[in-house]
């Protein structure tokens, strides 16, 4: 399974931020009532993250930090990292110290775990069904609110690559966009006079005409929107190396070889962050 080796990680702040909201939501305003009645304080423990199915880890990085911000003297020893696999049974990390923290930190940190690992282990499914051919598989804007660069990482780790992160780092003129400007031509003429020099267009269409029409005014990327393989291998031949090609609309592990057949460069998932099912993984005192 292809991964991008070394991950690019995700900054420190992003993740503490996410990790600090779940906690909020799951510690109210008393704390945990039931380990604070239960364990004795300066009692220690150590316990296994174990993988209850096979599949690819993402988010180590993030349970690291669950546990340390529920108590900073929480060992966490990493066994298997990010967009390694793993086997139902694997032991993927150790964690010692507190056991009031342990048990505090135990479902945030299984939480963005089981759910970082899913995204990845789907991800490596659609990469896995298109080995031989060019295409690469990469995610969309379907992401969780507030968890986009996590889920990103996901994909990464699972051998898929990053679309822009939001509608401030790359330009994409959808439908909607080219029916509310009136056209291709217009929408594509406002887009270039006011954008800098750095930043790329990639524009939708659904015909080849359209098609035709965008590599005239010139376009850095064109998004095949719901094309049969038989009409993406026509846009490919069209496009001809002049921009690049993203086929995108109703992608699944059924279809998604046929359509990397077609020649296409790009693959454009949403299913990958928004329809991944959580690993199932689970933490278990010594």
């Amino acid at each position: 399974m292809p991964t991008l080796k070394p991950l690019s990680p995700v900054p420190n702040h992003i993740i503490k931020r996410c990790v600090d909201l779940a906690f909020a939501e799951d510690l109210g305003r008393a704390g945990d009532i039931t380990t604070a009645g239960i364990i004795s304080e300066g009692t220690t423990s150590k316990a296994n993250i174990v993988a209850r199915q096979p599949g690819i880890i993402a988010g180590m990085e993030v349970a690291r930090v669950a546990f340390a911000s529920a108590n900073k003297n929480i060992c966490f020893n990493i066994h298997i990292d990010d967009g390694e696999p793993v086997a139902s049974g694997d032991i993927i990390g150790e964690v010692s110290g507190c056991t009031a923290g342990i048990l505090i930190a135990e479902r945030t940190a299984l939480n963005f775990l089981g759910h970082l690992s899913g995204i990845a282990t789907l991800t490596s499914k659609f990469v896995d069904a298109i080995k031989g051919t060019n295409a690469q598989i990469c995610c969309t804007r379907k992401t969780t609110p507030g968890l986009r660069a996590l889920e990103k990482f996901a994909v990464r780790a699972g051998g898929g690559m990053n679309h822009r992160f939001g509608l401030d780092d790359a330009v994409l003129i959808k439908d909607n966009h080219i029916a509310a400007a009136g056209g291709i031509k217009p929408a594509l003429l406002a887009a270039k006079s006011s954008i800098g020099h750095m930043v790329k267009i990639e524009i939708e269409v659904d015909r080849l005409d359209q098609l035709e029409e965008a590599l005239e005014l010139g376009v850095d990327v064109v998004m095949l929107d719901n094309m049969a393989p038989d009409i993406l291998r026509k846009a490919v031949r069209i496009i001809a190396g002049c921009a690049l090609s993203e086929a995108s609309g109703g992608v699944n592990l059924n279809s998604v070889k046929a359509i990397a057949d077609s020649g296409v460069d790009m693959i454009s998932v949403g299913a990958i962050t928004h329809s991944a099912a959580t690993l199932d993984l689970g933490l278990d005192f010594n």
